[in-house]
């Protein structure tokens, strides 16, 4: 399996790769294809039925199973592997914990607007890069998520108003992560609603 990754992808090490459990893919547009329909179902599973525990890493782990493990035999299970991005595999645990904690106390004393308290969990999630592969995809859901079964407000669109150009599109996506490095929000929170 050697396949091209778009700008800002994280590249799976040989031994994720060998984890791929549909043996007739051979292009990177037929894993996306198998992939998207996994994700698929478990968007549709997600939002038919209230989530509990949604900010734990028990929930986390499973959602990713759910979007990906028709696909990879380790989907669900945090990585092993150091990454071109995210945080030392070894603090992944930890740093969810944190993570899912501060979300809690946003959530609690109301410390940003609903729009922002989601943005803010995405960027984040992404930033600890918990997974081998589907990182964004899973931190995209899992704010989803947060936002209707916490929050009682609709998923974010993502930029899909236009999704004719894939790389402009992700190119605005990384963009905006980028720039909520910076502890700039503001493209982040375009880009989720437009």
């Amino acid at each position: 399996m050697n396949f091209e990754y778009p700008r800002g992808a994280t590249p799976l090490d040989l031994n994720e790769a060998q984890g791929l459990l549909l043996s007739h893919i051979g292009t990177r547009a037929e894993l996306d294809r198998w992939e998207q329909e996994n994700i698929s179902e478990a968007e549709d599973r997600v939002f038919r039925r209230r989530q509990k525990d949604v900010l734990t890493e028990k929930y986390a782990r499973a959602l990713h199973k759910k979007m990906l493990g028709n696909v990879w035999r380790w989907a669900g299970n945090f990585r092993r592997s150091q990454n071109n991005i995210g945080i030392e595999w070894m603090q992944v645990p930890v740093a969810l914990h944190q993570l899912f904690d501060e979300v809690d106390g946003w959530l609690e004393y109301g410390a940003y607007p609903p729009d922002e308290i989601a943005a803010r969990f995405h960027h984040r999630l992404v930033a600890i890069h918990a997974f081998a592969n589907g990182n964004g995809r899973h931190a995209r859901l899992m704010a989803d998520v947060l936002l209707v079964h916490l929050l009682g407000r609709e998923r974010f669109s993502w930029g899909q108003e236009n999704l004719t150009n894939a790389v402009e599109f992700r190119r605005r996506y990384i963009e905006a992560l980028q720039a909520a490095d910076s502890h700039d929000y503001g493209p982040l929170l375009a880009f989720v609603r437009s």
